[in-house]
Formats: structure tokens, C-alpha cells, sequence
């Protein structure tokens, strides 16, 4: 009944004639709007199509850097975390074989004691008649004790207990010295030899199977290569790690200790890795956990600028004592400063390059030794030595480093300035004695 009703309704609203006329005004309407709006984006499509372009390509560039920035971090942390655990590995493989040093020597016993004997007035006679007799506490000595009086570091280089140091820290004759091991074990230490040369020292401890350290290649090195430095640190925090990077190549220094006594290094590595008194001796490692330098020296007064002995200038040391039993190295014997573009416009020099011989700062630092290579070859104070062998003396190469490299009883050749005119000296390197 109600379809029926709807159906009727159709029926005669399309019969309607004005029901037919609002539909179509209305359709035809629709139809014009459209193809209006039509007309005007087909007129405009180039901007409408580059402006959906531009948020498309926005978007995409927003994505693809969310993506890197993303990969990035991802790259940096497992960067860090390679780098961390690199750090861990090494130390892990290489403490063992890293000792403390601890030096020990008999010291004067004081005590203090009152002679009844021995009364003084300290007024002297200022007041007359009194008496202002004190009997004064005075100090004697009482036999001796021992004492600990330094520390520093030190590495095995073979199984059989042989260790490397410097030898300022084993350089007191009438010392004792005693090595504790990572394990806390203790071990009486026997000074093997002392480098004539360069700042090390080769002590050794009884026993066998001893863990010991690789020595790497320290002519390979760069500058930010990371680094790790282990040792005694203060003399007090045993195997103390610290971390840094190569913060230069080549350096040379002047080094003092405690007694005032002093030495130049050159060719030396400096680090930003924490190099603290008691670090002496101790290794600098790469992330592989090989030897590439000897802790030396730290610079007073600074942060964080130590410096090592590279590991290749001591290797030929450690090579003559294990085969026999001693450091043999060549030398020449004198004494000498670098020369360079300040010293020459300092002192009307003729050059700015080479070494000029000169004595040292006391009495007893003379400038040639009596008796040694370069006095049988004729060389006196003030000659300039320009090159060894055909290579230039100058900020890259050094006189020292370049005897190193030499062998006893070999003979080399120096260009020198004597007094203004150049001669070629040859020189027969005889074997520098233990001081």
C-alpha cells in the first residue's frame, strides 16, 4: 500500500511542470559550476602542479634526512661502542703484563734528645743574675730505616720476567726496587741495564711464564690516532687506565726529575691521554693493545700534554740486552742545540739548519768528551754539523735519531762548518759506556 503511494507521488511530481523546470534549472547549474572550476584549474594547472610538487618533495626531503639523521645516530653509536669495546678488549689483554714499580732505600734515623750536659741561655746576658738555663731538644741520628721513596711503571717484554722502564725510575744505584704484578704479587727487581742514550731501563724479576706485550710499529703512527696509557699513576693508583688520542709527532723536549737533573728527548710522541707522575715507564698502547711508545714526561703545569718514547727507538735496546745481557749503542760524544731561522738571526749565523756543538749549562758538561768518536775525528766547540751521511740536519731530522739508527764500529760522514769553511769528517761510532 505504501509503494504504491510513493509510486503515485513520482508520477505526479514529474507530471508537475515546475518540479521539472527547478530539476533541470538546478542540473544545468551544477553542470556549469563544474565545468567553470574546471576550465580555471586547467588554467592553472602548471602552478597547482608545482605547488603539490614542492610539498611532495619537501615531504620526501623531510623524510630522507628524519632517515639519516636517524642512520647517523645509529653509525655513532655503534662508532662509540666499537671504539668502547676496542678500549676494554685491549685493556683486558694487556694489564697483566703492566707492573708497578715501587723504589725503597735506607734513610737516616733522627730521633731527639736533651744533653743536660749542653744548657743553654737564650738571653745570653741581657739579664745578669738570673739564670735562664733551658736544656734544648736537639735531633741525632739512630741507625737507619727503609722507606719508600718513589715509584713507576713498568711492561714485560718476555715471559722470563724481563721488564721495560725508564731509567730514571731505576736510576739510584743504592736503591731497592720491587715489582707487584696485576696479581698483587710482590718480586725483588734487578736493574739489568741502563740506556746510555734514550731515558730507559731494563729491570727483571725471577720466574717464568710471565705475560708479556707486543710491540708495535711506531713509525706508522698519526696524529688523532686513539691511544691508551696504562701505569702506576701518582705512585699510589696501580695500573691506572686513561684514554686519549696522538696529539703530535716528533716533538722534542727537555725533561728534568726530582734531582735537578735534566735531558733533551726528541722524536718523542705526545698524548692527551692522562700521563701522571708514577706513569714513568709504563706502556702507550694502540686499540690493539701493541706497545707503540714509553711513558716519559708530562709537561708542568699543563693538562693533559704527556709525552712517550716511540717504541721503534727502543727496540734495538731491548734486542742487545736479551741477546747479551746489555744495551749497546753507538755514539759520537758531544754535546750540541738545533739550530733554526731564530738562532741564525740571533747569532749572525750563516745557516738555519744543522747542529752547532756547545757545551752545557755546567762545569762538568763539556762540549766534546776527551777521548771519544767525535774528538779522535777532530771536532771542537762551536763547529756546525750540517749532515750525516748526506742527510740534512734540520726540524724533521735529527742528529740523535739518526745515530740511533747506526751500529757500532760504523763509520758515517759529517758535513761540517768549521770556523766559516765546509769539510767532510768521517766518524767510527764506538759503544757509548753506561752512566
Amino acid at each position: 500500500m505504501q509503494e504504491i503511494n510513493i509510486i503515485k507521488f513520482i508520477k505526479k511530481s514529474f507530471t508537475n511542470k515546475d518540479f521539472v523546470s527547478a530539476l533541470l534549472t538546478s542540473f544545468f547549474t551544477i553542470l556549469l559550476v563544474l565545468i567553470i572550476g574546471v576550465s580555471v584549474v586547467w588554467h592553472y594547472r602548471g602552478n597547482i602542479f608545482s605547488y603539490f610538487a614542492k610539498e611532495y618533495l619537501k615531504e620526501s626531503q623531510t623524510a630522507n634526512n628524519d632517515t639519516k639523521n636517524a642512520t647517523e645516530k645509529i653509525i655513532e653509536k655503534q662508532s662509540i661502542f666499537s671504539q668502547d669495546s676496542l678500549v676494554i678488549d685491549a685493556v683486558k689483554k694487556t694489564n697483566p703484563a703492566v707492573v708497578s714499580i715501587i723504589i725503597s732505600q735506607e734513610v737516616p734515623k733522627y730521633e731527639t734528645y736533651v744533653d743536660p750536659n749542653q744548657q743553654t741561655n737564650p738571653f745570653g746576658d741581657m739579664f745578669p743574675g738570673f739564670d735562664f738555663n733551658f736544656n734544648v731538644p736537639q735531633l741525632r741520628q739512630n741507625g737507619t730505616e727503609k722507606k719508600d721513596i718513589g715509584g713507576g711503571s713498568g711492561f714485560f717484554v718476555s715471559s722470563n720476567g724481563l721488564i721495560v722502564t725508564n731509567k730514571h725510575v731505576v736510576d739510584q744505584k743504592n736503591a731497592e726496587y720491587t715489582v707487584f704484578t696485576n696479581d698483587g704479587k710482590k718480586h725483588p727487581a734487578t736493574v739489568v741495564a741502563r740506556d746510555p742514550i734514550l731515558d730507559i731501563a731494563l729491570i727483571k724479576i725471577e720466574g717464568t711464564g710471565f705475560p708479556y706485550l707486543s710491540l708495535g710499529d711506531s713509525d706508522t703512527l698519526q696524529v688523532g690516532q686513539s691511544v691508551i696509557a696504562i701505569g702506576n699513576a701518582l705512585g699510589e693508583f696501580r695500573n691506572t687506565v686513561s684514554v686519549g688520542v696522538v696529539s703530535g709527532l716528533a716533538r722534542s723536549i727537555t725533561a728534568g726529575d726530582s734531582s735537578g737533573n735534566s735531558e733533551v728527548l726528541d722524536h718523542v710522541i705526545q698524548t692527551d691521554a692522562a700521563i701522571n707522575p708514577g706513569n714513568s715507564g709504563g706502556p702507550l698502547l694502540d686499540l690493539s693493545g701493541n706497545v707503540i711508545g714509553v711513558d716519559v714526561a708530562i709537561a708542568q703545569g699543563s693538562q693533559n700534554v704527556g709525552f712517550a718514547l716511540p717504541i721503534n727507538s727502543v727496540k734495538s735496546a731491548i734486542e742487545s740486552v736479551k741477546a747479551t745481557g746489555k744495551i749497546v749503542r753507538p755514539y759520537l760524544g758531544l754535546r750540541y742545540v738545533a739550530i733554526n731561522a731564530e738562532m741564525k738571526d740571533k747569532n749572525n749565523l750563516t745557516v738555519d739548519y744543522g747542529v752547532l756543538v756547545k757545551a752545557g749549562t755546567n762545569a762538568n758538561e763539556l762540549a766534546v768528551i776527551p777521548g771519544s768518536p767525535a774528538d779522535k775525528a777532530g771536532i771542537v766547540e762551536n763547529d756546525i754539523i750540517l749532515e750525516v751521511d748526506g742527510v740534512k740536519l734540520d726540524d724533521k731530522t735529527s742528529l740523535a735519531s739518526i745515530i740511533r739508527g747506526k751500529s757500532v764500529g760504523q763509520t758515517i760522514s759529517l758535513k761540517i762548518l768549521h770556523k766559516g769553511a765546509e769539510k767532510t769528517v768521517p766518524v767510527t761510532l764506538e759503544v757509548a759506556k753506561d752512566n
